[in-house]
C-alpha cells in the first residue's frame, strides 16, 4: 500500500514537519503513523511499502523527513536512500533509517549513501519524536555515540570511498573542526573546545560541508573515518 496525503509539497502546512513513512510491514507502519499524526507539530504526508514507492512519493511530496526501513521489496531502503540523496532537487530531504539491529553493515552503507541517521525499531516513542524534530531542524547527529561506533566498526572495511572528498582542501582549523564533528560534538561544544564563537564554529562546519561535497554532519563522520583523519578509539 502506498498513500500520498495532499497533491503537492506546496500544501499549506503551517510550519509542520512533514514526514513520509516507508516500511513494508503494515502494522509497524501504522504504529509510526498513529504516533506521528497525534503530534501538533508533525504531519505524515505519505506512506510507502517499498523503496521504489518511497522514492516516487519523496519526489512528489518533498517531505522534510523520510523514515526509511532498510529491508523492503522491489527496491530496498539502501537503494532508495542513495537515489534520494543523489538528486539535487531533494537536497533538503533528510532520511532516517529504521533498523532492527543498530550495529549493522547495511545501516553503515545507508549512512555512506546519504542517510542523516538511524533509529532502531524498538526506540521509545519520545526518542523517535525527538529524533525527527532534531533532524528536521538540521541539528546534530542522531545517537552520536552509537553512530560513531557503527562508523568506526565498518569504515575500515568499506568497499570504496564515500565520496571524492579531498581533505587537502581543508585548512588546519577546518581539520580540527571536522575531527570534533566526528567525535559527535555540536557546534556549541566545538566552539567551547576550540575557543571560538558558536557562529564561527557553524561557519567552519558549513565551509567543510561545501568543500567536501558532503550532505550533512553524518557524511562528515563517515568521511573522517574513511579518510583516516580519525581512527577508531581516538578521542
Amino acid at each position: 500500500m502506498t498513500t500520498a496525503r495532499g497533491d503537492s509539497p506546496a500544501d499549506e502546512t503551517g510550519g509542520l514537519t512533514r514526514v513520509l513513512v516507508a516500511d513494508d510491514q503494515a502494522l509497524v507502519r501504522a504504529g509510526f503513523v498513529a504516533l506521528l499524526d497525534a503530534q501538533d507539530d508533525i504531519e505524515v504526508v505519505g506512506e510507502a511499502d517499498n523503496g521504489e514507492e518511497a522514492v516516487r512519493l519523496t519526489r512528489q511530496l518533498i517531505p522534510d523527513v523520510v523514515l526509511m526501513d532498510i529491508r523492503m521489496p522491489i527496491l530496498d531502503g539502501l537503494g532508495a536512500t542513495r537515489t534520494i540523496a543523489g538528486e539535487p532537487g531533494l537536497a533538503g530531504v533528510r532520511v532516517v533509517i529504521l533498523t532492527t539491529f543498530e550495529l549493522d553493515e547495511y545501516v553503515f552503507e545507508a549512512l555512506r549513501s546519504g542517510a542523516t541517521g538511524f533509529l532502531v525499531k524498538h526506540t521509545e516513542p519520545a526518542d523517535l519524536l525527538r529524533a525527527i524534530r532534531v533532524v528536521a531542524a538540521g541539528d546534530a547527529l542522531l545517537s552520536p555515540g552509537v553512530t560513531r561506533r557503527l562508523v568506526a566498526q565498518f569504515a575500515s572495511h568499506a568497499k570504496q570511498p564515500a565520496s571524492g572528498a579531498d581533505l587537502a582542501e581543508l585548512t588546519d582549523r577546518e581539520r580540527d573542526v571536522m575531527t570534533l564533528v566526528a567525535e559527535g560534538l555540536t557546534n556549541a561544544e566545538i566552539a567551547g573546545r576550540l575557543y571560538l564563537s558558536p557562529a564561527t564554529a557553524r561557519t567552519h562546519v558549513s565551509r567543510i560541508l561545501l568543500k567536501l561535497g558532503a550532505r550533512d554532519r553524518t557524511q562528515l563522520v563517515v568521511i573522517a573515518y574513511e579518510s583516516g583523519l580519525v581512527r577508531p578509539g581516538w578521542q
